[in-house]
């Protein structure tokens, strides 16, 4: 794939597989070019911002409900992410918070088939591969007795030396593009206002500031992720990290007997620089990891988008896990940028002296937390007392990140420190010092 730039206009059906692939028409809706006024608006056509629309508009049909989004609906990472809607959570929060997670996977399920979204759903779970000691020592310690042995591990996964494996079945397989997309189509339908094009310059109490016009609500809602670090006053809120990933052809039955997800199962293991994938609905194999650098001053660019040296490092692991990949053609190589606040830790929360609200840092596990937060939001705009208002992660503020140069300095030396662990873990067998302790440096999972 080139440059998803062409002349002055964004490619969206180039920007991913998922993107080339969704059955919708790209054409932005309308702009913003006047001051109107609203009952909610929101920042960020994403997951976060679509869910909240949607959660609000089913409880109050007769709010009015303004979003803005800089690009198109599915620009960002919920557009090109790696297809999981799993339960996972950047932070452990207790078993509260696990069991919303849990619930929202299959209510991700739910409002799909209730809204005719065909986004591929499959849940299949998730398998973990121990493929050296150190990786096998650390899902022991996590799972203790339900750790599959390789055979066990092997009836869902078959990957070269698979020691053991930990599996989960709380997350599904998805078309990311063809639920937000779709998530979008349902909202407008609902009476939403989605103006597209429309990059908010500020966001102020009762107030969202663009070049062309304004937005004044009571409640306001920023939904704006990764790109957060662009709003005044919010540079160091969270750090945009990118995550990478490529795609192969559709692979034949025979191939797929050699590799297993029969049930279209995700997959990962047990490093400590994560890894992801899955089996598409067309037979595709999905894949991506982190290694992207972090970029001076939470730059965000299309060119970053793409690093040669991931891709290839992608592709080299993938044929090490499943060498019958061999000679196949990878037809799509992406990436984009993921929000990580400085605790890694996920929140969502509403001021009500000032009306503003948010919710985002989901240090790549976006896909089922935004519908959390999405309904948490809608909960707390209408004043509601609730078992989610009630929440660990609401309210949660996390600290600023350090100044530059010193994130550049930390993030980019925990980067290459993980890197360095898992080698040293595949020479030695020994868990890695290195590792454990810059681990929280590379956050949690990029799915």
């Amino acid at each position: 794939m080139g440059s998803p730039l062409s002349g002055t206009e964004l490619d969206h059906k180039r920007l991913s597989l998922w993107h080339e692939t969704t059955p919708t028409d790209w054409t932005p809706r309308p702009a913003l070019e006047r001051e109107v006024e609203a009952d909610v608006a929101v920042v960020g056509a994403g997951y976060t911002g679509l869910w909240t629309a949607y959660y609000l508009s089913l409880a109050e049909p007769s709010l009015r409900i303004v979003v803005l989004e800089a690009e198109v609906a599915g620009f960002g990472a919920s557009g090109r992410n790696g297809g999981w809607c799993s339960a996972l959570f950047p932070t452990s929060l207790g078993d509260a918070q696990d069991a919303a997670m849990r619930a929202s996977v299959d209510e991700v399920q739910r409002v799909t088939l209730a809204e005719g979204i065909d986004c591929h759903f499959a849940k299949g779970g998730t398998i973990v591969l121990a493929r050296n000691r150190a990786q096998l020592a650390r899902a022991r310690a996590e799972y203790g007795d339900d750790v599959l042995s390789k055979g066990e591990a092997g009836q869902r996964l078959r990957a070269t030396r698979t020691l053991g494996a930990t599996y989960t079945p709380d997350c599904a397989a998805m078309h990311p593009a063809r639920l937000v997309r779709g998530l979008a189509d349902v909202v407008t339908a609902r009476g939403v206002v989605l103006h597209e094009r429309t990059p908010a310059l500020s966001i102020e109490p009762g107030l969202v500031r663009t070049a062309r016009g304004a937005v004044r609500a009571p409640y306001v809602v920023r939904a704006t992720e990764g790109f957060t670090p662009r709003l005044p006053g919010l540079a160091r809120a969270i750090v945009p990290v990118y995550s990478l990933i490529v795609a192969t052809e559709p692979l034949t039955a025979s191939v797929w007997d050699e590799i297993g997800l029969a049930q279209r199962e995700t997959f990962s293991d047990h490093r400590h620089l994560i890894i992801y994938g899955q089996r598409t609905a067309d037979d595709r194999l999905v894949f991506g990891g982190r290694g992207a650098p972090y970029h001076l001053g939470s730059r965000i660019e299309p060119a970053f988008d793409r690093e040669p040296r991931v891709f290839a490092a992608l592709h080299a692991t993938l044929l090490d896990l499943f060498p019958v990949l061999t000679g196949t053609l990878f037809t799509h190589a992406w990436g984009g940028p993921l929000g990580i606040p400085r605790d890694w830790c996920a929140s969502v929360g509403l001021d009500r002296a000032t009306g503003l609200a948010w919710a985002g840092g989901y240090v790549g596990d976006g896909v089922s937390t935004t519908n959390l937060a999405g309904r948490t939001l809608a909960d707390l705009v209408l004043d509601r007392d609730s078992e989610l208002t009630r929440l660990p992660w609401v309210g949660h503020r996390s600290p600023a990140w350090e100044p530059e140069p010193l994130r550049w300095l930390g993030i980019n030396a925990g980067l290459r420190a993980m890197t360095l662990a898992d080698a040293e873990e595949r020479m030695t067998g020994r868990p890695s010092v290195v590792g454990r302790v810059m681990a929280p440096l590379v956050g949690g999972h990029s799915a």
